[in-house]
C-alpha cells in the first residue's frame, strides 16, 4: 500500500505540475500518472486493488463535497432555464452519444445508453476552473452553468442507483422492475432517515464540536461524518459509498457550518480525489489510441457537438445572450469525473465492455486538452447565430433575466473578526445602515451574532470556501480585524484575488508589518498602539490649553509622518 500510495502521488504531482505549466487542468496530469503506474505501461506497476479502494474513498469525499455545495436556493434562482435546459441537454446529448456508440462502436443498446450518458455529463471540476479563470463564476454565464451542473449531478445520482439494478442479472422486465424497486426502496429508506434524523443530528454534532474550539476535532468530525455515514449506509441499505456521502453532504450543506466543513475537508478530499483519477488512468490501455484513433476522434466530436453545441443551442432557444450561450457551451464541451464513475461502475456490473470505458477515458483526456480552444470558437459561433434575424426576433420577445440569489449581498463590507475592534466597526456600520457580513471563527460568538440578526459566516476567512461565502467579488470593502498578521495577509491576498478592486483596511501591530501591507497596496493599515498614542496626544494638548483645531492639526501631521509609504514599483 505504501509503495502504491507514494509512487502514485509523486507521479501525479509531477503530472499535475506539467499540466498546469502548459495551462491544462491538473486532472489531466493525474490521469496520465495513472497510465504510467498502470499495468499497460512498462516500469513500476501499482496495486490495482489497493488503488481502487483508495479511489472509493476519493469518490465518497468528492460527492460529499458536491453535496456540501448543492444549493437548492441557487438552483431555484435559475430554475426556469437551468432545470428544463439541462434535462433537455442531457436527453439530447445522451441520444446522440447512444447513436454514435451503437452505429460506430457497435455496442448493444444498454452499453450505448451508458456511453451516451457518460458523454453528456460535464466535469464540475474542469467547468468551475474554466469559469473562474475567465471571471465568469458570478456572471450570468457562471450562474447558469452552476445551476446546470447541479441538475447534471442529480441525474448522475439517479444513474448510480439504476446501473446496479440493470446489472443485477434480471432475466425479464418484471425481474428488473423488482430489482429496481428494491434499490429505490433502499435509497428512499436511507434518504428518509438521513433527512429526518441526520438533518438535526449532524449539524448538532458538528456545532457541539465547533464550540469546543478544537480545529483538529472539527476536521476529524467532518471526515467521520462523510465516510462513517457512507460506509454504514452501504452496509445497512446496500447503496454505494458515493451516494451515501452525497446525501450526508446535502444535509450538512443546509446548515451554517457548511463553508467551514468544506474548507476543513477539502485538503483530504483533494488528495483522495487525485488517487481516484490515478486509479481511473490505471484502467486505460494507451494502445487504444493507436488501435482505435477514429473511434476516439468520433467520441471527441460527439462531446463537442452533442454536449457543447447542444447546450449553446438550447440556451439561445431559452433567449440567453449569445455571450452567455457561448461561454456555457464551451465550458460543457468536456467530460470528467462523473463519466469515469459511471463507465467504471457499468464495467463492474457487466453492462459495458472494458473497451467502452477505455474509449470514454481517451475521449475525456482529449476533450479536456482541447477545452481551452473551444471558447473562442464557441463565442464566434454563438455570436453568428445570435445575429440571425429569426434569433434576434425570438430574443427580443422576452430576454433571459437573472435575479439576485437569496441572501446575496452587493456593494457591502466584509468584516473579518468580531472581537473588540471588529465589534466597534460593526456598530459604526450598523448605525449608518450599511450592509456588511461578519466572518467569525469563534463558534459561540458566531451563533450569538446570528441570533441577533447579524449576517455571519462561521469559519476561517483565510480559506477560499469560507471567504467566498461572503461574495467578495461583489463587495466594496474588507476590514480585517484579526490579531494574527499572517492570517491577515492571507485574507487580504485571497480577497484581492477574488476582487482586485476591493478596498482594504487591516489591523497591524508593528511598523514593519504596516510597511509590508503598504507595499502590498492595502488601503489603510491601522497600528493600534500608534492610534492610542495619537488619541492621548490630542487629549493632552487640549488639556494644556491648545485649541481643538490646532491639536487635531498636530495629530494629523504626526499621523502623516508615521504613515508608511509604499515602495516604488
Amino acid at each position: 500500500m505504501l509503495s502504491t500510495l507514494v509512487v502514485s502521488l509523486t507521479i501525479a504531482f509531477l503530472g499535475g505540475v506539467v499540466a498546469r505549466a502548459i495551462r491544462l487542468p491538473p486532472m489531466l496530469g493525474y490521469l496520465v500518472a495513472g497510465i504510467v503506474v498502470g499495468p499497460f505501461t512498462p516500469g513500476f506497476i501499482a496495486d490495482q486493488a489497493i488503488a481502487n479502494e483508495l479511489a472509493e474513498i476519493g469518490v465518497a469525499l468528492l460527492l460529499f463535497g458536491v453535496g456540501l455545495h448543492f444549493s437548492f436556493r441557487d438552483l431555484l434562482a435559475v430554475r426556469t432555464t437551468a432545470v428544463p435546459g439541462a434535462l433537455v441537454q442531457i436527453a439530447a446529448s445522451t441520444a446522440i452519444g447512444w447513436a454514435v456508440a451503437a452505429w460506430v462502436l457497435g455496442l448493444d443498446p444498454v452499453a450505448s445508453v451508458i456511453v451516451g450518458l457518460s458523454l453528456a455529463i460535464a466535469s464540475t471540476a474542469v467547468a468551475t476552473r474554466a469559469l473562474d479563470q475567465r471571471g465568469q463564476l458570478t456572471a450570468p454565464a457562471g450562474r447558469m452553468a452552476l445551476g446546470w451542473l447541479v441538475v447534471q449531478d442529480m441525474v448522475v445520482i439517479l444513474a448510480l442507483v439504476l446501473i446496479p439494478a440493470l446489472g443485477s442479472g434480471a432475466a425479464t422486465a418484471g425481474d428488473f422492475a423488482v430489482e429496481l424497486g428494491r434499490a429505490v426502496l433502499q435509497l428512499v429508506g436511507f434518504v428518509v432517515i438521513i433527512l429526518v434524523v441526520g438533518r438535526r443530528a449532524i449539524p448538532a454534532l458538528l456545532g457541539y464540536v465547533a464550540r469546543l474550539g478544537s480545529r483538529e476535532l472539527f476536521t476529524l468530525a467532518v471526515v467521520v461524518i462523510a465516510l462513517g455515514i457512507a460506509w454504514g449506509a452501504s452496509l445497512l441499505f446496500g447503496i454505494s459509498l458515493a451516494l451515501a456521502a452525497f446525501f450526508a453532504g446535502v444535509v450538512l450543506g443546509e446548515s451554517d457550518l457548511n463553508h467551514h466543513a468544506a474548507a476543513e475537508a477539502l485538503p483530504m478530499q483533494h488528495v483522495f480525489a487525485v488517487l481516484f483519477f490515478v486509479s481511473a488512468g490505471m484502467l486505460f490501455d494507451p494502445a487504444t489510441i493507436v488501435r482505435m484513433p477514429l473511434e476516439i476522434a468520433t467520441l471527441v466530436v460527439t462531446i463537442g457537438v452533442g454536449t457543447g453545441l447542444v447546450t449553446m443551442a438550447i440556451l439561445l432557444v431559452l433567449r440567453a445572450s449569445p455571450e452567455t450561450a457561448g461561454v456555457v457551451g464551451a465550458t460543457f464541451a468536456q467530460i470528467g469525473e462523473f463519466s469515469f464513475i459511471l463507465s467504471d461502475l457499468a464495467v463492474r456490473h457487466g453492462l459495458l465492455p472494458g473497451i467502452g470505458r477505455d474509449l470514454v477515458l481517451a475521449a475525456a483526456l482529449v476533450a479536456i486538452m482541447l477545452n481551452p480552444l473551444m471558447f473562442p470558437i464557441a463565442l464566434r459561433v454563438a455570436a453568428w447565430l445570435g445575429e440571425r434575424p429569426a434569433v434576434v426576433r425570438w430574443r427580443d420577445h422576452e430576454l433571459l433575466s437573472f435575479t439576485s440569489r437569496p441572501g446575496m449581498l452587493v456593494d457591502h463590507a466584509i468584516l473579518v473578526g468580531h472581537g473588540r475592534v471588529g465589534s466597534t466597526v460593526a456598530t459604526a456600520l450598523r448605525r449608518h445602515g450599511l450592509d456588511f457580513v461578519v466572518v467569525e471563527s469563534d463558534r459561540r460568538l458566531a451563533e450569538r451574532l446570528r441570533d441577533e440578526g447579524t449576517p455571519v459566516v462561521y469559519g476561517d476567512a483565510s480559506r477560499p470556501e469560507v471567504l467566498g461565502a461572503t461574495f467578495p467579488e461583489l463587495a466594496r470593502l474588507i476590514v480585517v480585524a484579526l490579531p494574527d498578521a499572517f492570517h491577515a495577509r492571507r485574507v487580504i491576498a485571497l480577497a484581492r484575488a477574488l476582487n482586485p478592486t476591493i478596498e482594504t483596511v487591516v489591523r497591524t501591530h508593528s511598523d514593519a508589518e504596516a510597511l509590508y501591507l503598504a507595499d502590498a497596496g492595502v488601503g489603510l493599515a491601522v497600528m493600534g498602539e500608534r492610534e492610542i498614542a495619537f488619541g492621548m496626544s490630542d487629549f493632552a494638548l487640549q488639556r494644556l490649553g491648545v485649541s481643538a483645531e490646532e491639536a487635531q492639526d498636530t495629530v494629523n501631521r504626526l499621523r502623516a509622518r508615521a504613515r508608511p509609504e509604499a515602495s516604488p514599483a
